[in-house]
């Protein structure tokens, strides 16, 4: 049974951390083309310019996600 005990504590204490993968960003929001419905998540975009909407050209608009502060309406 040492074998299985061993397995068991690795596994637990695995599964007890609070360090879920910490080098992780967190998405603050998305770029949107209301017109199109296209949707680019703010990490998938490079510099501070707001990107074009892939399908019509049109700058798109930032909206926050419900998690952060302030409403995105």
């Amino acid at each position: 049974m040492g074998l299985l005990d061993t397995l068991k504590e690795t596994f637990e204490a695995s599964t007890q951390s609070t360090n879920r993968g910490g080098g992780t960003r967190e998405s603050k929001g998305a770029y949107w083309c209301h017109d199109c419905a296209e949707r680019i998540l703010d990490l998938n975009v490079e510099g501070e310019t707001p990107p074009a909407c892939p399908a019509c050209g049109d700058d798109m608009a930032f909206e926050r996600s419900p998690g952060s502060t302030g409403c995105a309406c």
